[in-house]
């Protein structure tokens, strides 16, 4: 229960911050006077699209927020036996980063009109995500030779759902990126991808996040930092 209460408010927190900072609460129509006069109640400068990511990837995070709670949890039962991960997830996330780096290169090059540099840079994020999803496969398929199978074993059980659900919203996020390469190598200019490049680049680097937390719990290191949150609130 702790550490549901822990990630809850995390997640919570980090997206009422995010809200706040959009001014979505702001009533201008109360203030009189020129709007420079009330620096904080001119309409939010983000477009709608990013908000409404934003609110999609809150609640992204609350779901995982939860399942890595019931994953805790389950631990505590006497049936639970901790399988050891596969060492190919260490080059994965090496993948997912460099895909995560290449998308922040693709905003940049979209901001500095650089069509060349935004066509590879898209092309390596999105080929950099398909080799992630493609050594998750290789990851399962050893995994399930060492005998680590989803209906043997809660430890197991919880190792491929956790991988499913994440790989899940990384396709989902190459139907997007796919379509913003297939506009750029069309000739699109850079300033029409500015905004879906952006997203995009937006959406892996929380998935990188997310993927990061699934990484320590899947490689056992969820009991040191159960130990450090109890140590906190006692």
């Amino acid at each position: 229960m702790i550490v549901i209460l822990i990630l809850l408010v995390a997640v919570t927190g980090v997206v009422g911050w995010w809200l706040s900072r959009q001014r979505l609460m702001s009533k201008p129509w109360l203030e009189a006077g020129p709007v420079t006069a009330f620096p904080q109640t001119e309409a939010s400068l983000m477009h709608p699209a990013k908000i409404g990511l934003g609110v999609f990837l809150a609640v992204v995070g609350a779901l995982f927020a939860l399942m890595i709670s019931a994953y805790v949890m389950r631990m505590d039962y006497a049936d639970w036996q901790a399988a050891p991960a596969p060492k190919l997830l260490w080059l994965n996330t090496a993948m997912l980063v460099l895909a995560s780096l290449a998308l922040q290169g693709a905003v940049s090059a979209a901001h500095k009109a650089r069509l060349d540099n935004l066509r590879l840079a898209l092309l390596a994020g999105a080929l950099a995500s398909v080799a992630f999803l493609a050594g998750q496969l290789l990851a399962w398929r050893d995994f399930a030779a060492e005998g680590y199978f989803a209906t043997e074993n809660p430890a197991a059980s919880f190792f491929y759902l956790l991988t499913a659900m994440h790989g899940l919203h990384i396709i989902g996020g190459l139907v997007a990126l796919g379509r913003v390469n297939v506009r750029a190598w069309q000739g699109a200019r850079s300033g029409s991808l500015v905004l879906s490049t952006e997203l995009c680049a937006i959406y892996w680097h929380i998935l990188l996040a997310v993927w990061l937390v699934l990484f320590c719990v899947l490689m056992g290191w969820a009991d040191n930092v159960i130990d450090i949150c109890r140590g906190l609130l006692t």
